[in-house]
């Protein structure tokens, strides 16, 4: 069997974590403080706050640039549930907007006609690695008086315009979930360019708490702490940072390889005219955390029935990118909403496996399955 992913975790990794138990220290301290260098580093941040997911980065950063009950905050609903869930833990409403269909990111012209005076932020994602137009909703943002933040959950590596996701804007937040590019197993970063941000993170991350258990630890002097606003418990453990750092000295290749497969695959399919293959806009570089290809009304047959062939084949495919307008809670919470070109991504689209381990073998093994299943 064909997995969908597979994180890529070595004998390195295993040490890592070894020593970090013996160290004594489990908890947010030096390990986690190097990890966020090494990271901030990597991707030309002047910060990195480790936290305990992606899901909790996104809240801490919509809390530190303002967003409170009443406010808006326009999104895609083609994402994972954490990033509207996000907005909601806020107090405040998420407001969907459309995706383009060649790149599944968010489409600007769209988002344009979603502001007004309620807006307070504009929460673009980097969908299955591929950055989406930063500048352009900068530029917005700029404009509208609004905060802008990236969901960049899967976009560890990836890069727009030459430079890391990570160093654009004031706020990215990236994930260490297994199906993400690097990981610990659980675990977020937000970076940020401002100095006040990083201050603010790190006090909400540890419960308000003044002075952190590291800084205590290391103190030649009696030092007490205060709880100066009530926050929240979303530290990462030393463990997890211990194998993020040996994880993260393999990204580079990790990505390589990963971009590899996603050639391959793109050779393979682009020729077959029923389905359509991702495209790269100038000035992006994807990751490819994911391989979505999507199937045209023509295809011969539905993307459900290709899903259930490749599995009796011992290929475990996935579906599209999810809507989160069309899952059970949002539809108790706001009722129908119409988004035909994120519905139809997702309902026509199928991930294929893609991860560092997958052999060429079994990369020519997915290819063959799926052309003799839609261009025989």
């Amino acid at each position: 069997m064909i997995p969908i992913a597979k994180p890529y975790l070595t004998e390195d990794e295993a040490m890592a974590a070894h020593d970090a138990v013996l160290s004594g220290w489990v908890t947010q301290g030096p390990r986690v403080k190097e990890f966020e260098e090494r990271f901030a580093a990597r991707v030309d941040a002047p910060h990195a706050v480790a936290v305990s997911s992606c899901t909790t980065a996104l809240h801490l950063a919509l809390l530190v640039c303002g967003v409170k009950p009443g406010d808006e905050i326009i999104c895609p609903s083609m994402s994972y549930v954490a990033t509207s869930n996000s907005i909601l833990y806020c107090g405040a409403r998420p407001v969907f907007a459309e995706v383009e269909p060649q790149t599944y990111n968010i489409d600007i012209e769209h988002v344009r006609s979603l502001t007004n005076e309620r807006t307070k932020a504009i929460l673009i994602v980097h969908q299955m690695g591929m950055p989406a137009d930063i500048d352009a909703f900068a530029a917005l943002c700029r404009d509208r008086d609004i905060a802008l933040v990236e969901d960049a959950a899967c976009a560890t590596g990836s890069r727009y315009n030459g430079h890391p996701i990570g160093s654009h804007t004031d706020l990215a937040c990236f994930s260490f979930h297994p199906r993400k590019v690097i990981t610990t197993g659980d675990g977020g970063m937000i970076t940020t360019t401002r100095p006040e941000y990083e201050e603010k993170l790190r006090l909400l991350r540890q419960h308000g708490m003044s002075v952190s258990d590291r800084v205590r630890h290391e103190a030649t002097k009696l030092i007490f702490e205060d709880h100066v606003e009530i926050g929240y418990n979303y530290r990462m453990t030393d463990i997890q940072a211990a194998v993020g750092i040996r994880q993260l000295e393999k990204l580079d290749w990790i990505v390589d390889r990963r971009r590899k497969i996603a050639a391959y695959y793109n050779d393979a399919f682009r020729d077959i005219e029923c389905l359509r293959v991702p495209e790269e806009p100038r000035g992006r570089l994807s990751n490819y955390q994911s391989y979505s290809l999507y199937l045209r009304q023509s295809a011969p047959l539905t993307r459900n029935e290709l899903m259930a062939r490749l599995l009796t084949k011992g290929i475990t495919t996935r579906r599209g990118i999810m809507t989160s307008h069309r899952e059970t809670a949002y539809r108790q919470l706001f009722g129908h909403i119409s988004l035909p070109v994120s519905e139809d991504l997702s309902d026509r689209s199928i991930l294929l496996p893609l991860y560092p381990g997958l052999t060429d073998e079994e990369v020519a093994c997915v290819t063959a399955a799926v052309r003799d299943e839609v261009a025989s």
